[in-house]
């Protein structure tokens, strides 16, 4: 059975705090393990989940501030201890090289871990467009507006079709023929479009420490989930901006007017200690689906397709 959610490993923002550890998420996607984001403690959050290195295929920073990707070097030394015999690729803002090569030999050791480094270098597709309809998904980044370069991320899964069984039954189709129709398209003069509907993909969205921007919200268009930065609150919007992040009336505003399903409010400021104010903005921006306020070493699953 696929396995499709969301394992937070930290919340906090510019420093961690009693309760929250710095960012790190992981994104359970059916074979996938993409982490996001590895802040400091990350390897050691993971022993606190049934998460292991083994899980990680692929690796995504927005920007290379430290609460961000001080985990990296832990998590990849992890990875060669472990002896992970698949290659792990490595997406992060191409202007930051310099910054990922300390991380990824920040001490000596054994290194055995097959990592490619695939650095991105503007908006556009990174894995699973140029392989088709039957790659699992697409990933795609989009430009934030922060205080150094950072990307967003977007996982989009291929558009379906859903079978219905009343209309196979009345052209006659059954058995081992409606895989066949699936492949085919068509099968004894019955095209797929007649007995099937369409069935849209997942859409997920990772959007660290940004302002508003353009990319926010074309990330944010249409996700079933959105794991969106809201580091302060509304009374603090201006701080916020000069600091080029998001309150969570923001991020509010944006899942609502998005479509979003499910709303996942992180990186909360150590000024705070009530994160039910973040949900309470975010309700206030007008944002009606399911929200969650994240807290260290919860699982959000992926809301099922509709």
């Amino acid at each position: 059975m696929s396995v499709r959610e969301l394992v937070v490993l930290g919340t906090a923002s510019q420093v961690p705090t009693r309760r929250r550890n710095h960012n790190g998420y992981v994104l359970l996607w059916d074979g996938e393990g993409i982490l996001f984001d590895p802040g400091e403690g990350t390897q050691r959050q993971m022993l606190h989940t049934s998460l292991a290195a083994h899980d990680l295929t692929r690796i995504c920073l927005t920007h290379f501030h430290g609460d961000h990707t001080l985990g990296l070097p832990g998590v990849i030394q992890h990875m060669s201890l472990d002896g992970v015999p698949h290659e792990v690729t490595a997406h992060y803002p191409a202007s930051g090289q310099a910054y990922f090569e300390r991380l990824r030999h920040a001490t000596p050791f054994h290194d055995t871990v097959a990592l490619r480094q695939a650095p991105v270098t503007g908006p556009g597709v990174l894995a699973g467009g140029a392989d088709g309809p039957e790659a699992p998904f697409t990933l795609e980044a989009r430009e934030l507006s922060h205080r150094i370069d950072a990307f967003g991320y977007r996982l989009t899964e291929p558009d379906t079709r859903r079978m219905l069984p009343e209309k196979l039954a009345e052209r006659g189709i059954s058995g081992p023929d409606v895989g066949l129709l699936q492949r085919r398209g068509e099968l004894r003069g019955v095209r797929l479009e007649e007995v099937s509907a369409p069935r849209a993909g997942q859409r997920f969205a990772f959007v660290m420490d940004t302002r508003l921007c353009e990319g926010v919200y074309e990330l944010a268009q249409g996700c079933d989930m959105l794991v969106i930065e809201s580091t302060f609150l509304h009374a603090d919007a201006e701080l916020a901006d000069v600091s080029g992040h998001l309150t969570a009336y923001q991020a509010g505003r944006v899942a609502a007017g998005a479509g979003v399903r499910h709303l996942v409010l992180t990186h909360f400021s150590q000024r705070y200690q009530d994160t039910s104010l973040f949900a309470a903005e975010a309700r206030a921006a007008g944002f009606e689906g399911t929200l969650t306020a994240a807290e260290d070493l919860t699982r959000v699953p992926v809301p099922k397709r509709r």
